[in-house]
């Protein structure tokens, strides 16, 4: 675990991050800023989301599936 200590984010290091983005953008870019991350990251969970009602639906599906495969095959044999 010699990463865990290297990804540990305090409390200056997020002070100098802010500093940096308003330096850079300035006050008045920022809430722009804010709402297109928020926009983002909000289509990414819907995103995140339909992928998992589809893995779930699929999971669902499949043995219902495999048992109508299972009865096909024994009623060929007869």
């Amino acid at each position: 675990m010699i990463y865990h200590t290297f990804l540990q984010i305090g409390t200056l290091e997020i002070v100098l991050v802010v500093l940096l983005i308003v330096l850079l953008f300035g006050g008045k870019k920022i809430p722009e800023l804010m709402e297109g991350l928020g926009k983002g990251v909000n289509s990414f969970k819907k995103g995140m989301k339909e992928v998992k009602d589809e893995m779930s639906k699929t999971v669902e599906e499949e043995p219902e599936e495999k048992d109508k495969k299972d009865k096909e095959s024994l009623h060929d044999k007869k």
